[in-house]
């Protein structure tokens, strides 16, 4: 655990509920035994006293005992899942959430002491590209960094300046404005995906032409220290280091960042792109 990092837990959180596949669970309900480990820096809290420094203990086991009885699930999965997910988007000093829970009356026809499921979560840094150059950039471009910052599960941490760049990939088409965002979330990288997607769509965005002109363009270009590559999804960006658009904006945002597959910072991936032109 890095310095300053503590662990706050919660355990034998007893909550009758109604949760499981058995029609009789969900009318008749029974007692969940939760274990909660809450992540978050302690530094400021234990060095000031202050409890708005740090989490709230008894407020966080009332909203899961509220959360657990207000909603009916066939998994325990699903409630352990659900469960981190509410804890990290009420409190946002908590950097992983994990929860463990038990169904000591699951129907199993044999002698056991109980049953359960564990789920871990956290957030993640990422860092995206935006771009625009139908409409008005500048309006749309600003009104997706709120929607962004606006969602439960997405926080904005910084966001570079926007600037005006000659279009990629030889597509006839005027400029762009562009630019980077830092972010702060608690989605996959499939679930961010289909978030941005989901603001381009508002924003009128058409995918028509590649590398073609565009209301709005969001794309991933870093999380975390992440390798990934789908059908749907390359991470990091591919050929962003060949790109002054990308790697002009991400100086403003961390120069110092380095790329988990060519092993070279923001700032020397610029200084190679510059030498070539």
């Amino acid at each position: 655990m890095k310095d300053g990092m503590g662990i706050i837990k919660i355990q034998g959180l007893k909550v009758y509920a109604y949760h499981g596949v058995l029609p009789e669970e969900q009318a008749q309900g029974q007692t969940f035994v939760l274990n909660l480990e809450m992540e978050q820096n302690i530094e400021a809290a234990a060095r000031t006293d202050d409890l708005e420094k740090t989490t709230d203990y008894g407020r966080a086991a009332v909203l899961v005992s509220d959360w657990m009885t207000e909603h009916t699930s066939k998994l325990i999965e699903t409630v352990a899942a659900g469960l981190c997910r509410m804890l990290l988007e009420t409190f946002p000093l908590l950097q992983r959430v994990t929860v463990e829970v038990q169904k000591p009356r699951a129907p199993i026809p044999l002698e056991f002491e109980t049953v359960s499921v564990t789920a871990s979560m956290g957030r993640h840094r990422a860092y995206l590209s935006i771009g625009s150059n139908l409409g008005d950039s500048r309006a749309l471009l600003e009104e997706a960094v709120e929607k962004l910052g606006r969602a439960s599960h997405t926080k904005v941490v910084k966001v570079s300046d926007l600037i005006v760049t000659k279009p990629y990939g030889g597509v006839e088409q005027p400029d762009f404005l562009n630019g980077a965002v830092e972010i702060s979330t608690i989605l996959s990288p499939t679930e961010l995906l289909d978030f941005l997607h989901e603001i381009e769509q508002e924003a009128g965005r058409e995918r028509l032409v590649h590398w073609g002109p565009r209301t709005l363009d969001l794309d991933i270009l870093f999380y975390d220290d992440l390798v990934l590559r789908t059908k749907d999804l390359t991470i990091p960006h591919a050929d962003l280091h060949n790109r002054s658009f990308v790697l002009n904006p991400m100086m403003e945002l961390d120069p110092g960042f380095r790329h988990p597959v060519l092993g070279r910072t923001i700032a020397e991936l610029k200084g190679a792109l510059d030498a070539k032109h």
